[in-house]
């Protein structure tokens, strides 16, 4: 068997956004990430795990595959979160395995937020 390398795993996730300075004024202060610009229409995102990109080359199509991200505190994270000026729309909720809640960013994608304790 031959080594598995990135195959079948998620290389990039890319949000088309309406105004790229927005997006990632939003997701630094929710969530620290950092960006490098690749011209005026394309930005990566880095989390310091996974890699994407908002691009203003397409019109913003909200919704789409439900992006999850972890959190070890997730009160305090909820808390950045609307500082920021997400949109809280499903609360905290327990599931087998942890609990989460889920919000709208700026333009209208809806992710969650999830922790095992």
């Amino acid at each position: 068997m031959g080594i598995r390398g990135n195959d079948r795993q998620i290389d990039n996730i890319e949000f088309n956004v309406s105004d790229i300075a927005r997006s990632k004024a939003f997701y630094a202060s929710a969530f620290g990430w950092s960006f490098v610009d690749y011209g005026p229409t394309y930005t990566e995102f880095s989390d310091g795990r996974l890699t994407g990109g908002f691009t203003t080359g397409e019109l913003v199509r909200p919704g789409g595959p439900l992006i999850i991200l972890y959190a070890d505190d997730l009160e305090r994270t909820q808390l950045r979160l609307e500082a920021a000026g997400a949109i809280i729309s499903r609360e905290v909720f327990a599931f087998p395995g942890g609990r989460r809640f889920h919000f709208i960013d700026p333009d209208g994608y809806e992710l969650a937020v999830w922790s095992a304790s």
